[in-house]
């Protein structure tokens, strides 16, 4: 099976972003402890502070969608909920 990869961004509103912030780290660490999740990388960028970039690696499809599964129901899903999202899926 072919690797899936994400990459690309979110803008996080002003009234959201100090709790996004707050929850980011916990966000990575259950990501890269997911089974199948290879490469979990999110960096805050340097221009806009509103803006999160985003490059993830997954062994599977199936174990991307775990991933997916498990965000929708975690406290980062409910934080970052309102977050616009920029993002290209693709298998390599």
């Amino acid at each position: 099976m072919e690797k899936v990869v994400l990459k690309g961004f979110v803008i996080v509103p002003d009234d959201d972003l100090e709790i996004v912030l707050s929850e980011l780290p916990s966000h990575i660490e259950n990501t890269i402890s997911e089974n199948g999740c290879l490469i979990f990388e999110v960096n805050q960028d340097i221009i806009n502070p509103n803006k999160l970039n985003f490059y993830e690696e997954f062994v599977n499809k199936s174990a991307f969608q775990r991933h997916q599964q498990r965000v929708a129901n975690s406290k980062w899903g409910l934080v970052a909920k309102n977050c616009e999202r920029h993002y290209e899926v693709g298998d390599i």
